[in-house]
């Protein structure tokens, strides 16, 4: 009686690499894993961030807020200049350009310009971007790799399943396969031939190249304005300290005099008691406004990339002159067609714009080449010429969705950057027309400003020759003289403002360092 086979029948294809085996041609495993890897994969869609916007880049804003005015001030806006994240800080400057001790305003804006920590920041950005397109490049161009490796090896068969029972007598099919052994020296090489996914993805990372180029550019004028500002606002303090040591004088001489009056019996104690106050009010003015100096002479020094401290001089004014005769519909045109923000925005729009297309890209076919050239033996001297050679069309059937995906992601990346686009173009129109409005305020304010302080001198010099001929106590000389000080200051203020207000219509313009000396009247 016949049993039934319990063995089982080896499959063909287990016959034949019994049969290699025995023939030591069994590929090496780096052999496999580099033919594995020229075999074409079909490209993906990059997506990009949701915006185009850098985050956390820090801002610069000169401000002129209005303010309530007094019985005695003219003063109706408050000009200040507002920096913030990486613009306020810096790399040092002073090994690559030495300080004398004296910083004038066009040094200032070169070192701002060289060594601001926002400007330096953008400038990386630039190079980031430039290495993602060169990643994305890499998909269009020749990838070539080469190996030399030598195997040594031996096979279980039977540990791996495989029996065969050949029936001649004397012989046994064996078992154990090896040791054998072999070399292999090869070079590969695969090139994509048609990839509009690839193609798309590489014009959308050279726009965001030039878009982080026109940023970097961008920042330069923000450097201008937070650089200038900050040296405006401390020209402004210093004439502020200058005006109170003037007053403080005054107050001295007036505390004086009025001593002198109480000591022959002419003038009452409460005269005496009111100059000491007032003497005592300007001492701590001055106190407060060269503390305030020598702060901001600090900040300035962070921005510039010098060390944080104030001993040093700032050696330029920068006095009353008008605005250049510009319209403001002039000012608008120009700063829509130059302002490189815009342009930025613009390029992040065509960025996005390609990445749509190489989204959409994905559904359809791919074509590569690919091929490996090398020698192959048991040594190098019995080694054998081998090559393959191969073209291959990837034709996308169905990725479970993916492709709809990546659409999505680059329509909303598309949208997002089209509405910021349009955002910012109103807010540099907005920049320009309240430049304009500050500009207008600040005219004004300085020439009322001016004459209010020829009055009020005019006031305190009729004040005191009544004290002097003992017409009226020192009240109206004490009254008179604060009044003449918040005069001083309204002058200063108001100058201030003016050329602040001048410094950010050349900011809102665009190219804030090239229109500097037509717009401050810089020697």
């Amino acid at each position: 009686m016949n049993h039934p086979q319990t063995n089982i029948a080896p499959t063909f294809s287990t016959v034949l690499i019994a049969l290699f085996a025995c023939m030591g041609t069994i590929v090496h495993p780096a052999q496999a894993l580099a033919q594995s890897a020229a075999q074409p994969q079909h490209t993906q869609a990059i997506p990009l961030p949701l915006s185009g916007r850098a985050g956390n880049s820090g801002s610069v804003t000169a401000i002129e807020a209005p303010i309530a005015g007094t019985t005695n001030s003219v003063t109706t806006i408050n000009p200040s200049v507002q920096v913030q994240g990486p613009y306020t800080g810096s790399v040092s400057s002073t090994a690559k350009l030495p300080f004398t001790g004296k910083l004038s305003l066009h040094e200032a804006i070169e070192r701002g310009l060289n060594f601001n920590l926002g400007s330096a920041n953008l400038n990386r950005a630039v190079s980031q971007a430039q290495g993602q397109s060169e990643i994305a490049r890499s998909a269009l161009l020749p990838n070539i790799s080469g190996y030399l490796a030598e195997t040594l090896q031996q096979a279980n068969l039977a540990a791996q399943g495989l029996r065969i029972h050949i029936p001649i007598p004397g012989f046994n099919f064996p078992t154990i396969v090896g040791p054998y052994n072999n070399i292999d020296l090869r070079g590969s090489v695969s090139q994509s031939v048609f990839d509009l996914t690839a193609w798309n993805n590489f014009r959308a990372s050279s726009e965001q190249v030039h878009a982080a180029q026109l940023s970097a550019r961008d920042a330069r004028d923000t450097v201008v304005l937070a650089v200038c500002g900050e040296y405006l606002q401390i020209i402004a303090t210093k004439q502020r300290v200058a005006s109170a040591h003037a007053q403080l004088d005054t107050a001295n001489a007036l505390f004086q005099q009025t001593q002198q009056k109480r000591a022959v019996g002419i003038a009452p104690q409460i005269d005496v008691d009111r100059s000491e106050v007032e003497e005592l009010t300007q001492q701590q003015r001055v106190i407060s406004l060269e503390t305030e100096l020598a702060k901001q002479k600090i900040a300035i020094a962070r921005i510039t990339g010098l060390p944080p401290s104030n001993a040093y001089e700032l050696t330029d004014e920068v006095p009353f002159a008008a605005a250049p005769s510009l319209t403001e519909d002039d000012a608008i045109h120009q700063a829509l067609d130059r302002r490189s923000d815009i342009k930025a925005a613009e390029a992040q729009v065509r960025a996005a714009q390609r990445a749509l297309s190489a989204a959409r890209d994905e559904r359809l076919p791919s074509l590569s080449i690919n091929g490996n050239y090398g020698a192959i033996g048991t040594n190098p001297a019995q080694a054998s010429a081998t090559f393959s050679a191969a073209a291959t069309l990837s034709i996308p059937i169905w990725q479970g969705g993916r492709a709809e995906g990546d659409s999505k992601i680059a329509q909303a990346a598309l949208a997002q950057r089209q509405s910021e686009l349009e955002d910012l173009k109103g807010q540099v129109e907005s920049d320009v027309r309240n430049a304009f409005l500050d500009l207008q305020a600040a005219t004004s304010q300085v020439k009322l400003a001016q004459r209010n302080l020829q009055v009020n001198k005019e006031t305190l010099d009729l004040t005191r020759q009544r004290f002097d001929a003992g017409v009226t106590d020192n009240v109206e000389v004490v009254q008179a003289q604060e009044s003449l000080t918040s005069a001083d200051l309204d002058v200063i203020n108001s100058v201030f403002a003016h050329n602040l207000a001048k410094l950010s219509l050349a900011r809102a313009i665009a190219s804030a360092a090239d229109n500097l000396q037509q717009f401050l009247n810089l020697q």
